[in-house]
C-alpha cells in the first residue's frame, strides 16, 4: 500500500451536471471528514461504506459552503485502488471542482499523477498489466467493436491466454531442470525434441495472437484510409458519402480539394479515419502542388488506400501515375460512374494493378457502396467470419514482447536440432517464459510500469 494520499479531478473538463473528485490513500478520511458535512449530522466514519451521502463542503479554515455534494465512502480493499478512497460528487463547474480539489489538497493529499489510480490499482493486486492498458482502451474506444475488445482485456481475456502458455512453459522449465538438479530420483524423462515439441505447440498458440495485432491497431486507433485519384474524378464525394454528410466541397472544377481533410466514421464497428487529398497530377499552383505533395505523404503512411477512377472517362496518364503508387499497400481500386457507358474496364486494372480487388461504384446514383463498406471491413478483419467477436487483439508494446517470446521458442527448436543439451534449451524456454511476465506485469520492472501509466490521463 502506498503510504501518501491522491487526489484529482475525474471527470472531463467543461461545464456538466456533475463532477468527481477522487481521494485514495491511507488519509483519504481523514480529508473527507474535515471537508464535508452531512445533512443527517453523522460523522464520514459512521457513514456505510459503498452508499451515496448528501451534504456540503465547506472551507476548514472558515466554514464556508463550497458546494453541496453526494460523498462517497469506499473502504479498503472494495475500491478501485484497494485503498480507501472518497469521492466527492459536486456540481460540475469548473471553478467548484478546482475549489474542491484545492481543498483536498490542502488537508494533507497531493495531486495524482497521470494514470497514478490505476496504477495503484495494479501495484495493489486488483489489475494485471493487460487489465490495467485495457482501461485506457475502454475510455477511448472509437466504436462498440473497439469497446467490446477493450472490455474483453479488462475482463482478463488476454491475461488468461498469456497464463495459460506461461504454465505450459513453466511445467515443462521445472522438469528439466529437476531432471538435472536430482539426476538419481526416479523422474520421468523428457528428451530434445519433446522441450522443442512443447515450446512450438506455446509458440503457435503465441503467433495466433500476434496476427490480431493489425486488427488490435485499427480498433483502438482507427483504419488510416487515403482516398486517392487524379482531380475531379469524385474523391470528395465518396468522402461524403462514405461520413454522410456534406463535409467537403464538391464542384466541377479540377483541383477544388488542395489540402488533406479527415473524418472520422463509424463503419459497421470499424473506427475509419477516412483522409481526402489533393488530386495527384503536374501543377504550377503552389498551394495545389503543395497539396499533391501532401497526398503523396499520406499515402506512405496508410493502412488502407482507396483509389478511385472515371471509367466515362478514357483512362489517362494520371490515372495510370496513381496506380503506379501504390506498390504492395493494401488498396481497393473503385471504378466510379458505372451508371453511365464504360469506356474501358477492369482488364486494364489487372494490367496496371495485378492482384488489387475492383469494385464498380457510382456516386451519383449511390451505388456500390454496400459492397464498398463490406470490403472495407473484410480487409481489416481477414475475412474471418466473426469479426472481431472473440478477438483477443495485442497492443504495440505486448506485440513487441510476444515477438520476442516466439523468438526465444523458435530458438529451442533449433537448438533441440543441434543435438545441444537440455540445460541449453532451458534458457530459452525461461527466457519466453520471463517475457510473457512481462506482459502481464507478473515480471515487469519500475520504470516500464511509470512508462505505462505516464500515458494514463489524470483522475484514471
Amino acid at each position: 500500500m502506498a503510504e501518501d494520499t491522491i487526489s484529482a479531478i475525474v471527470t472531463a473538463p467543461g461545464e456538466a451536471g456533475v463532477g468527481i473528485v477522487r481521494v485514495s490513500g491511507p488519509l483519504a478520511q481523514n480529508v473527507g471528514e474535515a471537508l464535508f458535512c452531512s445533512a443527517s449530522g453523522r460523522k464520514l466514519a459512521e457513514l456505510p461504506s459503498h452508499y451515496a451521502s448528501y451534504g456540503k463542503v465547506v472551507n476548514p479554515v472558515d466554514g464556508a459552503m463550497v458546494d453541496e455534494v453526494l460523498l462517497l465512502v469506499m473502504r479498503a480493499p472494495h475500491s478501485y485502488t484497494r485503498e480507501d478512497v472518497v469521492e466527492i460528487q459536486c456540481h460540475g463547474s469548473h471553478v467548484s471542482l478546482r475549489r474542491i480539489l484545492a481543498l483536498t489538497l490542502s488537508c494533507g493529499a497531493r495531486l495524482a499523477e497521470p494514470g497514478e489510480f490505476t496504477k495503484r490499482a495494479f501495484l495493489n493486486g486488483r489489475l494485471d498489466l493487460t487489465q490495467a492498458e485495457a482501461v485506457m482502451d475502454v475510455i477511448r474506444a472509437k466504436t462498440e467493436a473497439s469497446l467490446r475488445l477493450a472490455v474483453r482485456h479488462l475482463e482478463g481475456g488476454l491475461a488468461a491466454a498469456i497464463r495459460a502458455e506461461r504454465e505450459r512453459l513453466l511445467a515443462l522449465i521445472a522438469h528439466i531442470e529437476a531432471l538435472l538438479d536430482y539426476p538419481e530420483e526416479e523422474i520421468e524423462e523428457v528428451s530434445a525434441q519433446q522441450a522443442a515439441d512443447g515450446a512450438a505447440l506455446a509458440a503457435a498458440k503465441l503467433q495466433h495472437l500476434l496476427d490480431t495485432a493489425d486488427q488490435g491497431k485499427v480498433l483502438r486507433e482507427g483504419l488510416a484510409t487515403v482516398i486517392l485519384g487524379k482531380p475531379n474524378v469524385g474523391k470528395s464525394s465518396l468522402l461524403n458519402a462514405l461520413v454522410r454528410t456534406q463535409r467537403a466541397i464538391v464542384t466541377d472544377v479540377p483541383g477544388t480539394t488542395r489540402d488533406v481533410i479527415e473524418e472520422y466514421v463509424n463503419l459497421r464497428g470499424v473506427p475509419l479515419r477516412i483522409i481526402d487529398t489533393a488530386g495527384i497530377r503536374e501543377t504550377e499552383d503552389i498551394v495545389e502542388k503543395l497539396g499533391v505533395e501532401r497526398s503523396r505523404q499520406m499515402l506512405e503512411e496508410a493502412d488502407l488506400v482507396l483509389v478511385l477512377l472515371d471509367t466515362s472517362r478514357p483512362l489517362s496518364t494520371e490515372d495510370k501515375e496513381v496506380l503506379t503508387l501504390l506498390g504492395a499497400q493494401k488498396s481497393l481500386v473503385l471504378l466510379n460512374k458505372s451508371d453511365l457507358p464504360p469506356l474501358w474496364g477492369e482488364e486494364e486494372i489487372r494490367t496496371l494493378a495485378p492482384g488489387q480487388q475492383v469494385l464498380r461504384i457510382s456516386l451519383a446514383a449511390a451505388s456500390g457502396l454496400e459492397e464498398l463498406e463490406e470490403a472495407i471491413v473484410q480487409q481489416v478483419y481477414c475475412g474471418a467470419a466473426s469479426q472481431g467477436e472473440g478477438l483477443l487483439a495485442v497492443n504495440v508494446r505486448q506485440e513487441a514482447l510476444l515477438q520476442q517470446a516466439v523468438r526465444h521458442l523458435q530458438e529451442v527448436g533449433v537448438a533441440a536440432a543441434a543435438g545441444m543439451p537440455l540445460d541449453c534449451l532451458s534458457i530459452d524456454l525461461r527466457a519466453a517464459w520471463t517475457l510473457l511476465g512481462e506482459i502481464t506485469g507478473d515480471t515487469v520492472g519500475e520504470d516500464m510500469i511509470t512508462e505505462i501509466f505516464s500515458r494514463f490521463c489524470i483522475g484514471k
